[in-house]
């Protein structure tokens, strides 16, 4: 039994082309938010704080 050499091509191509595909590395998870929101509560935090500030200023 002779064993046709497209057959053999044809095998030795995808082969080339999957093999690599299969041992590629999965994508990095994404990184974290950069904002989380504590720096917008900080924010306004601060905010708060100057009107409490200047409302006891004038007060005064």
């Amino acid at each position: 039994m002779k064993f046709p050499s497209e057959l053999l091509a044809v095998v030795v191509i995808i082969s080339v082309i999957l093999l690599p595909i299969a041992h590629a590395q999965s994508p990095s998870p994404a990184p974290a938010p950069a904002s989380n929101g504590t720096s917008i509560d900080q924010g306004i935090a601060y905010v708060l704080m100057m009107v409490a500030l200047a409302l006891t200023y004038f007060f005064h």
